[in-house]
């Protein structure tokens, strides 16, 4: 019960971060940036260990460890 009501609050905070931010959030996942923001403009190819992928959009990337987001930035104006 304890379990369910942990995972329960830490999906709520992720929630309410995510929509305060401009940006995803570190702990959203892959799914969770898709249905949040859309697909991305570019998919780049997982490297390293752990796999690091990257996604770009218009006007920041998301950087996933695994299926996990741990950093998102704004992208450099032109």
């Amino acid at each position: 019960m304890k379990k369910t009501i942990v995972i329960i609050l830490l999906s709520l905070m992720t929630s309410i971060a995510f929509a305060n931010s401009h940006y995803p959030v570190r702990g959203t996942s892959m799914d969770g940036v898709i249905s949040k923001v859309g697909e991305p403009d570019k998919k780049m190819s997982a490297v390293g260990d752990p796999p690091i992928t990257r996604w770009v959009y218009a006007n920041f990337t998301v950087y996933f460890e695994d299926q996990t987001v741990i950093h998102s930035v704004s992208n450099k104006k032109k």
